[in-house]
């Protein structure tokens, strides 16, 4: 038996939600035709701005401060009290062999400069988010991979020493030092790489706690009411970084509406909302843009504090917070 098999999420040879889901063919029949077949405008026509990442925040040794660069999708190098933490790197513009490619530019980063890396957080094995290339790019450059309950063989096997491979089940926490502890924590959501691993490992979101700050990170979660127990336990967070893309009413479960975006920020309690998991790969049927108009009047009815930054940009807690709506005129006119 192994090790996550006594885990209460695993159940029949499998990771379970807690909650059911309707995934039969009839309910998604209609939703792969559209996908392969439709266009409204799922891609920009022409190039999106972006900025090359600004290194020296990431870099930044201060023990009382905390920065985010945005290197898009849900791809984020978060400086927090001193400490260098990536989550999901994908620093290929095409994330799977048949898979969809970066629309919104290059990677906005010369990977070869990315310094000596704290803790690296995976949060599932899907290729959006568990990029091959990235990993073994990243094997000497981080002390740490976190991830979740069944990850670390395939980790292992692209050459992860195993003494640098943390798996953790939803509620663990891991202290990584006296000041810095990263919990895995509950989302619904699901795995799989290929056709005959679905639900073989364990999907997460995250909670990133140092001295100073914390922050949350969503990683994929259709809404549910676990982000108000995870805000009641860890909460509340100085930036939470919720998912707002790649949504459908097939797939509710697994992917949130942007106006659940703004929900779930509430639920957890927090200063600062950015969404991320939008505006770099064609993941559904909405139009690119479309996230993010509803979910800005969403927050904005509300008067909250949200981060919207350009691909490269770099959100500093207390200091510099991104809000321009800068993808309003890149949006075609019909």
């Amino acid at each position: 038996m192994n090790n996550y098999e006594k885990s209460p999420q695993y159940q029949n040879g499998k990771f379970m939600n807690k909650a059911k889901w309707d995934r039969s063919f009839s309910k998604f029949a209609p939703t792969i035709w559209k996908f392969w077949f439709s266009k409204n405008q799922r891609e920009p026509s022409g190039s999106l701005p972006r900025h090359m990442v600004d290194l020296s925040h990431f870099n930044n040794p201060d023990t009382n401060q905390l920065n985010a660069t945005w290197i898009g999708h849900s791809s984020l190098m978060i400086n927090i009290d001193g400490y260098k933490i990536m989550t999901d790197p994908v620093f290929e513009n095409k994330i799977s062999p048949f898979g969809p490619t970066r629309f919104s530019g290059d990677v906005p980063l010369i990977i070869n400069d990315i310094p000596q890396v704290d803790v690296v957080i995976i949060s599932h094995n899907h290729y959006d988010h568990l990029n091959k290339f990235s990993v073994k790019f990243l094997k000497d450059r981080t002390k740490l991979f976190i991830t979740t309950l069944g990850v670390k063989p395939l980790l292992v096997k692209w050459g992860i020493p195993a003494d640098k491979i943390i798996e953790l089940d939803w509620w663990d926490e891991y202290q990584v030092t006296d000041n810095l502890m990263i919990a895995a924590t509950p989302s619904q959501h699901f795995s799989g790489r290929g056709l005959f691993d679905r639900e073989k490992t364990l999907w997460a979101s995250w909670v990133i706690k140092a001295t100073n700050h914390r922050v949350y990170f969503s990683a994929d979660s259709g809404y549910w009411d676990g982000f108000k127990q995870i805000g009641k336990k860890y909460g509340p967070f100085d930036i939470n970084f919720i998912e707002c893309g790649a949504y459908n009413e097939a797939w509710y479960f697994v992917h949130m509406f942007p106006e659940q975006t703004v929900q779930a920020h509430l639920d957890l309690g927090g200063k600062i909302v950015q969404p991320i998991h939008w505006g770099t790969f064609n993941l559904s049927l909405h139009p690119w843009y479309e996230p993010m108009q509803r979910f800005t009047k969403a927050a904005d009815s509300l008067g909250l504090t949200c981060a919207t930054p350009i691909v490269g940009e770099t959100t500093i807690f207390n200091g510099n917070i991104p809000n321009q709506r800068w993808w309003e005129p890149f949006i075609e006119k019909h």
